[in-house]
């Protein structure tokens, strides 16, 4: 094997040859960042490279003077004789596998991603590669997600039910890709769609990248109130208990997570039903991934790690564990 191109290291995943860091974990020289979630995207350094689209979204996240170099996906950058480029993952709005060449050898980290396509972001793409170091947030075979549409579908029913009983439906979603993922899905026909303003916040970068809402009204409480239970509600589950979400009056709440598809995640959160709506791959879905890079070797990090690197070793493949708490998500799923 020849020597790798991405290492672990203190601040994350790093390319020596290149010299920088990817969705490092504190202030780097040079940090390239798969997608605008928290977690992956932390002020602080002092360049970053990023995808086209996702640059209106990092500003929210980095501030408005943060170094940021645009890439068009499929476009290649060359740093200190590696060459670098970014590939659709189908996560979020401009997220984000990088691939990383040099000397003919090709590493591809694939950031959070999900297979199945929709309306709010670029479609996952497949990436050729000798090394794919692969996210593992839902690696277990329970984890098989229906069709979207399918969930939506209930979204709808609950919502209608909701109505009849004159509740205000509140829907409880990650504010950035989540909550714009169920927005673009939801029917109009059946009632006012409102966001919280963390939510709303994000709305104009997907707007600018040509993602189509219904109309989205900013979720001021006392006129949702005054609708009786006819509008819903798109919101981070942070507001329940405060002083806004009690002066909504009598509401319904829903959390949309893949987590839900376990009781014990349902019952924790407290909340009156539980959609089944993820942005990264299933078990299904990993196993595609990683088949599609027709990769040699494979890195898994950022979830259940040892149930799919043990599952790839034992179905021929070489696979390994990348360990270490800088090198943990603490996506929301």
């Amino acid at each position: 094997m020849p020597s790798p191109l991405i290492v672990a290291s203190n601040l994350g995943a790093y390319c020596p040859l290149g010299d920088f860091y990817i969705d490092p974990t504190g202030p780097v020289a040079r940090a390239v960042i798969t997608h605008g979630h928290a977690d992956h995207a932390r002020p602080g350094s002092h360049d970053y490279l990023a995808a086209e689209s996702s640059v209106p979204i990092l500003r929210e996240r980095l501030g408005p003077d943060a170094l940021i170099t645009p890439l068009r996906f499929g476009e290649t950058l060359s740093h200190n004789g590696v060459r670098i480029s970014l590939h659709p993952a189908g996560h979020l709005l401009g997220s984000s596998q990088v691939r990383v060449e040099h000397a003919g050898e090709v590493w591809v980290v694939s950031g959070d991603y999900k297979t199945e396509p929709e309306a709010s972001c670029e479609p996952f793409e497949p990436i050729r590669c000798h090394t794919f170091l692969t996210e593992s947030t839902f690696a277990l075979p329970v984890y098989r997600w229906r069709p979207q549409s399918d969930v939506m579908a209930e979204v709808m029913d609950w919502w209608r039910l909701n109505q009849e009983r004159r509740r205000t439906s509140v829907l409880l979603a990650y504010a950035l890709g989540k909550a714009q993922r169920l927005l673009a899905a939801l029917q109009p026909d059946l009632g006012p769609i409102f966001a919280h303003g963390a939510v709303t916040a994000f709305l104009p970068a997907y707007v600018a990248a040509g993602v189509r809402f219904p109309a989205v009204q900013h979720a001021e409480a006392e006129v949702v109130r005054g609708l009786r239970g006819r509008a819903i509600v798109v919101a981070p589950p942070s507001v329940v208990n405060t002083p806004w979400f009690r002066k909504l009056g009598p509401c319904s709440t829903a959390f949309a997570s893949g987590w839900m598809h376990l009781r014990g995640p349902r019952r924790r959160q407290g909340v009156d039903r539980g959609f089944v709506i993820s942005d990264h791959a299933d078990w299904p879905g990993l196993l595609e991934a990683i088949k599609a890079t027709g990769a040699e070797r494979v890195g898994v990090m950022h979830g259940y790690t040892g149930i799919l690197a043990r599952w790839l070793k034992e179905s021929g493949m070489d696979a390994w564990e990348i360990h270490g708490s800088r090198f943990i998500s603490d996506d929301v799923g």
